[in-house]
C-alpha cells in the first residue's frame, strides 16, 4: 500500500509539473509575442481549465455533457483495442513459438513481417474494412475490423520479443531436460515459455497501447462514429473555434492508452514477479 501511495503520488506530481510546465510556456509565448515554433494562443493552447472545463459542458444543444459522450466512445474504442490486442498477442506468440523451433520459418517470415510494420496503418486500414467486414457475422459487423487493425499493430512487437525470450533459456536447463529425455513440447512449457515472460510482457505493454492507437485509426475509413475516432474526426471540422473539446478528446484517448499500460503492467507482477524462480 505504501507503495502504490508513493507511485500515486509522484504520478500526480509529475501531471502537476506538466501542468505548470503548460501554462507558463503559454504566459511566456503570449506576453513576449514570440511566434517560433507556432503562434500561442486560445486556439492552439487552450487553458488547461479550459480543457478540464468543457467536460461539464454540452457537446451540442440538447446533448449530454461531453464527458459522458467520450465516456461512452472510450468504452466502445476499448472494446474493439481489448479484442484487436487479445487476437494479435495470441497470434504473435504463437508466431513466436513457431519461428523460435524453425529455423527455416524464421528465415521465409521474418522479412515479411517487418515489412508489414513498414506499411502505414492508414493505407491499411480502409482495405481492412472493406476485406473483413462482409465476412464477419452480424454482431461483430463493423467493429470487428477495426479490432482486426488493432491486432495487426499487436502481433509483431509480441511476435519478435517472444522469439526472443523463447531462445533466451538457460542452456544448463535446456541440457538438464535433454538428459531427461523431456519431448519438445515439455521443453517449452517447463523452460522457454517461464524464460520468456519478461520479454513476452515488455512487449504487451508496448502492444497494448499500439492497440489503441489502432482501434482509434481503424474507426475513421469504417464510418463508425461510436468510438474515440469518430469523435476526434468530428471535433476536428470545429478546432479553429472549439479548440477545447478536440484537446478534451484527446486526453481521453491518452488515458485509455495509459489504462490498457497499467493493466498489462498488473498482469506482469501477478505473473512475473510470483514466479516460483523469483520466489524461491
Amino acid at each position: 500500500m505504501r507503495r502504490a501511495g508513493r507511485q500515486i503520488a509522484g504520478g500526480l506530481l509529475v501531471l502537476a509539473l506538466l501542468v505548470g510546465l503548460w501554462e507558463l510556456y503559454r504566459l511566456i509565448w503570449s506576453s513576449t509575442g514570440w511566434t517560433w515554433p507556432f503562434v500561442v494562443d486560445d486556439t492552439s493552447m487552450p487553458h488547461v481549465w479550459t480543457i478540464l472545463h468543457a467536460f461539464a459542458q454540452p457537446a451540442q444543444v440538447d446533448q449530454p455533457s461531453l464527458g459522458n459522450i467520450l465516456f461512452h466512445k472510450a468504452l466502445f474504442t476499448a472494446k474493439e483495442a481489448a479484442f484487436g490486442f487479445a487476437i494479435g498477442a495470441i497470434v504473435g506468440f504463437a508466431l513466436g513459438i513457431g519461428l523460435a523451433h524453425s529455423r527455416l520459418a524464421r528465415r521465409g517470415l521474418t522479412p515479411y513481417m517487418v515489412a508489414s510494420q513498414t506499411i502505414p496503418i492508414l493505407a491499411i486500414a480502409p482495405m481492412v474494412v472493406i476485406w473483413v467486414n462482409p465476412k464477419l457475422p452480424h454482431a461483430l459487423q463493423g467493429w470487428g475490423s477495426v479490432a482486426v487493425i488493432a491486432a495487426y499493430l499487436t502481433f509483431f512487437p509480441v511476435a519478435i520479443n517472444s522469439l526472443r525470450g523463447l531462445q533466451s533459456a538457460d542452456p544448463r536447463a535446456l541440457e538438464l531436460m535433454r538428459s531427461y529425455a523431456a519431448g519438445p513440447w515439455t521443453v517449452l512449457w517447463k523452460v522457454r515459455v517461464p524464460s520468456s515472460l519478461p520479454y513476452v510482457f515488455s512487449a504487451l505493454k508496448i502492444a497494448a497501447t499500439a492497440s489503441v492507437v489502432g482501434a482509434i485509426i481503424g474507426e475513421l475509413p469504417s464510418g463508425l462514429q461510436s468510438g474515440l475516432g469518430g469523435a476526434i474526426l468530428n471535433f476536428n471540422q470545429y478546432y479553429s473555434i472549439e479548440p477545447q473539446e478536440l484537446w478534451a478528446t484527446n486526453i481521453v484517448a491518452a488515458a485509455l492508452g495509459v489504462l490498457f499500460f497499467l493493466v498489462v503492467v498488473g498482469a506482469e507482477r501477478l505473473v512475473v514477479q510470483r514466479a516460483p524462480e523469483r520466489t524461491a
